[in-house]
């Protein structure tokens, strides 16, 4: 499995059109963290800028899933392959002995 980073430039001006479709994209976005398929979803704090971290077969695979965000007509992006991709793991909790 090969990873991919996706660099999301939303436009200076968020139409109604694109913030109505926030709630349907982390919908999305939800459902390709469970399948596996994302493992890091990160906005910018001025909000201009999305890094979404991809596991997938191919370039082409990634590419699939991008223009299937429902924010993807509204947004232009730079894809990345990447050598590896380290992140904590936090859906585990620790077990405390005290």
């Amino acid at each position: 499995m090969n990873q991919f980073i996706a660099e999301i430039h939303f436009p200076v001006y968020m139409s109604n059109e694109l913030i109505d479709m926030i709630p349907k994209q982390r919908a999305f976005v939800n459902k390709l963290f469970q399948q596996g398929v994302i493992s890091s979803y990160s906005l910018a704090l001025d909000r201009s800028k999305l890094w979404v971290i991809f596991n997938c077969a191919s370039e082409s695979e990634a590419v699939e899933y991008l223009e299937r965000f429902p924010i993807a007509a509204h947004v232009e992006y730079i894809l990345h392959e990447l050598a590896f991709s380290e992140q904590v793991d936090y859906s585990i909790s620790t077990m405390s002995l005290n």
